[in-house]
């Protein structure tokens, strides 16, 4: 039995025998006798082995021309034609043609969790390469550190930052970088003299110290928060409601005087603090004002008093003067007179004419 064969340009075929490859058949027209089989392979594609690889590989002439490429359990090969990417290939073992195409692999090691390897960053958001890149983003407001199996690994940029995708487990930990502010709303507190009110207080802080915030402390919000909380209430514990009132722009700066180091331990600065408001019960605040009250009453008091005993003080001064001048007695008659003329336009009185008009022609003589 004769078949007759014909391979075309960037074809090989392959002849098998009872399973066995006994032969290769490049471009051209061949003859083959007997019961053998014949597989056409086009060589602008990969090679895919109808058998075994290392069987097939045993053929000296089919071995010299194919590329193989062997990809371990821990590593991807990234395969490029002609320049551009065409493929990942996983673990296994894979053939490709030689001489058709130009082809460029990039071997990977994804058992650890950087990518070291010259791959563009580009490529690592393709849909073939996500599955084996794990993202994480660090936006310019924040700082950032990285954890490798529980232990911290290093301090991360602001930026997008790919890790291998593997057994190992990473977390990335970040914190605001900005200054932020904290509220301790409603403390109900007592002064020193039992006297119980409600305070707000705020404070501005801002993270300097990323490895003390986040690896030498657990919730450093909450322990600056509770620091805070204590630290008000030691203070205002120890003054009277009135020494409260007095005090209340001077109590931040006490406060923070009192928690620097603390503050410090925890990576931190604090820039601002103080009262928002301080509010009284109902009961407490109608004493307040029933005080208030009485003082502004008693500064009236006194006032009017002063003033009383300086017009006295006034009229006396002015009877004395009067009473050795006798010029003085007139003009201030004069003065009288003109006064009343002004109010009053005329009288009249029964046995006489126009009093106001006689008293101003005198006078004004």
């Amino acid at each position: 039995m004769i078949k007759t064969i014909k391979i075309e340009a960037y074809q090989v075929g392959l002849v098998f025998e009872n399973r066995k490859l006994i032969t290769v058949l490049e471009e051209g027209l061949h003859w083959i006798f007997g019961n053998k089989n014949v597989m056409i392979y086009d060589m602008n594609a990969s090679f895919q082995p109808p058998f075994e690889l290392n069987i097939l590989l045993q053929n000296e002439v089919l071995a010299a021309m194919l590329e193989i490429i062997e990809v371990a359990d821990n590593e991807i090969v990234l395969q490029f034609v002609n320049g551009n990417f065409k493929a990942v290939l996983p673990a296994g073992r894979f053939a490709f043609w030689k001489g058709i195409v130009k082809n460029e692999f990039t071997r990977a090691d994804i058992s650890k969790i950087e990518i070291v390897e010259n791959v563009p960053v580009n490529l690592l958001e393709n849909a073939q390469l996500r599955f084996f890149t794990r993202k994480y983003v660090v936006s310019s407001n924040d700082k950032a550190l990285l954890f490798v199996n529980g232990t911290f690994a290093k301090e991360l940029k602001a930026g997008t930052h790919y890790f291998w995708n593997n057994a190992i487990t990473i977390e990335v930990k970040t914190v605001d970088a900005r200054q932020q502010q904290v509220e301790i709303s409603g403390q109900e507190l007592l002064t020193k003299d039992k006297a119980g009110l409600r305070i707000n207080f705020f404070v501005r802080y801002q993270v300097v110290d990323i490895m003390k915030a986040l690896v030498d402390n657990k919730d450093f919000e909450k322990q600056l928060y509770v620091m805070m909380q204590l630290a008000l209430r030691a203070f205002v514990g120890g003054l009277t409601l009135d020494e409260l009132l007095a005090k209340k722009d001077a109590i931040a700066e006490a406060i923070l005087a009192e928690v620097t180091t603390k503050v410090n331990e925890l990576g931190l600065v604090i820039s601002d603090a103080g009262i928002r408001d301080v509010i009284l019960p109902g009961d407490m605040k109608e004493i307040m004002n029933q005080v208030l009250v009485a003082e502004k009453k008693a500064q009236a008091n006194s006032i009017m008093r002063r003033e009383e005993t300086a017009s006295t003080r006034s009229l006396l001064n002015t009877a004395k003067l009067m009473e050795e001048n006798e010029m003085l007695w007139k003009l201030k008659e004069m003065e009288y007179v003109e006064k009343i003329a002004d109010k009053i336009g005329e009288i009249t009185i029964s046995g006489g004419g126009n009093v106001i008009t006689q008293l101003k022609e005198i006078f004004v003589k």
